[in-house]
């Protein structure tokens, strides 16, 4: 959640498709574009790097699935032992001890909760897995008023908060945090560590169609995105950018959803409602200087919708393109940030 290198390369799972486009007389002839692939958090990950020859694949690859196999266990709730699974468990007024990575992605999820005035909100697991799109899998029934009304009384990001000397986190009720909308984010930005600090510099990493490029390719060009259309059943391409040295990540309804009596419910969750969106914003693409933080904006936007989300990017420079659905099967409205356009513009 690669078929091979051609002009375009696709992840099956991906919201975001990566282009590799080489060309055929490159400034450096023995510079080339090498990497592997792997399974990771419930989907597909991979990794691509600008660099003479093979020889290094097989150690990145363990750093790679060592760094990764970490994060799963800091961050993930479908593992009952996992930090996050452990901190989940404690009763109203508890605190625990935890590592800093959990506690930064924790923080920097608090912090976009508190600039988007709660449109993010990490401790909305509840009200996901009342809809089925959490670890206890999925419903044929929408939920009704009261068990949603029962849940509400435990989400508030508010009462999640990060502590210090030593580091731990604390609940103040019986919240439950996920952060499924943002530890994808984290785990790209942990590939692109792994990259740096082995000294590659030109490189584009992925985990399920969330993605952080950094450099150039072999023949000086930008790293070029295809960003997905959710115009047909087939996965097709809408958008070409380019880009370098950010992180970008994609949010949409049209993959992950249930239908009841031809109604279609998204896996977006509103905490102001308890509920999933209702509005006509059909998929979002952020790009910021970090994947995790890409991610959680990506979903804060899907949330607010396509007038409140394009007016709250806007007002924080983000640099972020909408699909909204209009009139008509298939037909859809873009819009994007001025942010954004630069990154179309970048090699035309």
């Amino acid at each position: 959640m690669l078929k091979g290198l051609q002009s375009l390369i696709k992840w099956p799972v991906a919201l975001l498709l990566a282009v590799f486009v080489l060309a055929g007389c490159q400034l450096f002839e023995r510079d080339k574009v090498v990497g592997f692939d792997g399974q990771t958090m419930g989907t597909t990950f991979s990794v691509r790097w600008v660099d003479t020859n093979e020889d290094r694949i097989q150690m990145l690859r363990n750093q790679a699935g060592k760094v990764l196999a970490t994060v799963n266990q800091q961050m993930s709730t479908y593992i009952s032992d996992s930090e996050l699974s452990r901190f989940n468990k404690l009763p109203a007024g508890a605190e625990m001890e935890v590592s800093a990575a959990l506690a930064e992605v924790v923080s920097e999820a608090l912090s976009i909760s508190d600039r988007s005035g709660g449109a993010f909100d990490v401790t909305v697991g509840p009200l996901v897995n009342l809809w089925g799109f959490g670890p206890n899998g999925r419903i044929e029934k929408a939920p009704t008023d009261q068990e949603i009304a029962q849940l509400q009384e435990r989400i508030g990001y508010q009462k999640v908060e990060v502590l210090n000397n030593p580091i731990r986190l604390r609940k103040l009720g019986q919240q439950y945090v996920d952060l499924s909308a943002i530890a994808k984010g984290y785990g790209v930005d942990q590939l692109a560590a792994v990259m740096e600090q082995n000294g590659i510099n030109n490189y584009l990493v992925e985990i399920g169609g969330e993605l952080r490029a950094k450099g150039v390719k072999p023949d000086q060009s930008h790293w070029r995105i295809a960003i997905e259309s959710p115009a047909t059943i087939e996965r097709s391409v809408g958008k070409i950018i380019n880009v370098k040295d950010t992180g970008i990540a994609t949010s949409g309804d049209y993959r992950n959803y249930f239908e009841q009596d031809g109604i279609r419910f998204s896996h977006t969750i509103d905490p102001s409602t308890g509920k999933p969106i209702t509005h006509k914003l059909a998929s979002v693409t952020v790009l910021r200087p970090t994947c995790a933080e890409a991610d959680a904006l990506a979903t804060t936007l899907m949330v607010l919708g396509e007038d409140k989300g394009y007016q709250f990017a806007k007002e924080q420079g983000i640099a972020a393109y909408f699909l909204v659905k209009a009139d008509g099967k298939d037909n859809f409205i873009e819009k994007a940030t001025t942010e954004f356009e630069q990154f179309v513009q970048a090699e035309e």
